[in-house]
């Protein structure tokens, strides 16, 4: 059986091909959706050719992307590995290193540089006015668990309670969860690029705080706060400083923010809660992980603790 966690030597001929020269050594990185190779000239994503499908979409976007946005992607189709086809998509090695979800290490003036860097590289992606295929491909929902709509919310919280047949989301949850959606607006809007999974893992930083934003696997049509969420919610301890940049830089309202961010943390509990329920012998982690999550944003108040 092949074994896409063992596959350098496939990723390391991708990029040869790619690149028209040998690439060397390859060494595997950490991701929850594909299998992931990293050389130090060139990454390689490989996925089973009958696993989902939102590497297609990134690659198609990924020519139309805003310049000095990602990296370059040098190819990208199905490749033979033994008996099965696989999916890849082969990118140039953009400089820089991963902040890291959480920001682990950081200080509060270091995440406060690196907050400021990644709001402007996505202003280049909330200023985009893509046209043709990439626009297309925007507006199909990748379906992320994003909030689209008060009546959506309340919506994914019934088929949430409805599903919780064990008493699995403590009540009390269940209350919070509801009132967050009772002072959301009644619809999203879809009026800018967003990407949508840009927690501080999807970033390179350089030395000179330039940053490259990666995984466009997750991009649609939103609005500005759905990234928004995605920086603040994974800083760790730095929330309330990386919220306060983005402020600054957007001359948005912190309080508004903080809202924002709210509403749709509680939008993706909801989905994936649902989606855990659905399937309990799978995602047994996952739940116990949203459960946490959910009893932080609830009972702990995360996006207004802060504030007292």
């Amino acid at each position: 059986m092949t074994d896409l966690r063992q596959a350098h030597g496939a990723a390391r001929a991708i990029a040869a091909a790619a690149l028209g020269r040998d690439v060397g050594p390859m060494a595997t990185a950490e991701s929850n959706s594909h299998h992931v190779y990293v050389g130090s000239h060139a990454v390689v994503k490989i996925i089973e050719s009958d696993g989902h499908v939102r590497l297609n979409r990134e690659t198609a976007l990924a020519p139309h992307l805003p310049a000095r946005l990602t990296a370059r992607l040098l190819d990208s189709g199905l490749h033979r590995l033994g008996t099965l086809d696989i999916r890849y998509a082969c990118y140039a090695r953009a400089p820089g290193a991963s902040p890291g979800i959480g920001l682990p290490g950081t200080d509060g003036a270091t995440a406060r540089s690196l907050a400021r860097a990644a709001v402007r590289q996505l202003g280049l992606l909330h200023s985009w006015s893509p046209s043709g295929s990439a626009e297309r491909i925007l507006r199909e929902s990748p379906g992320d668990g994003g909030f689209t709509g008060q009546a959506a919310l309340f919506d994914s919280m019934e088929n949430l309670a409805a599903l919780d047949r064990h008493g699995t989301v403590p009540r009390r949850l269940l209350d919070g969860l509801r009132a967050i959606a009772e002072h959301a607006p009644p619809h999203a809007r879809s009026t800018v690029p967003v990407h949508a999974d840009c927690h501080w893992g999807n970033w390179l930083v350089d030395e000179r705080n330039e940053a490259t934003l990666l995984d466009f696997e997750w991009a649609r049509f939103g609005e500005p706060a759905d990234d928004w969420f995605f920086l603040a919610r994974f800083s760790g301890p730095h929330t309330h400083i990386v919220l306060d940049a983005i402020a600054e830089a957007t001359t948005s309202s912190v309080e508004t923010l903080r809202a924002e961010c709210e509403i749709r943390e509680a939008a993706h509990l909801a989905s994936d809660l649902c989606l855990a329920l659905e399937h309990p012998d799978t995602h047994a982690r996952i739940a116990a992980d949203r459960l946490r999550a959910l009893d932080e944003l609830i009972i702990g108040r995360f996006w207004w603790r802060h504030t007292r």
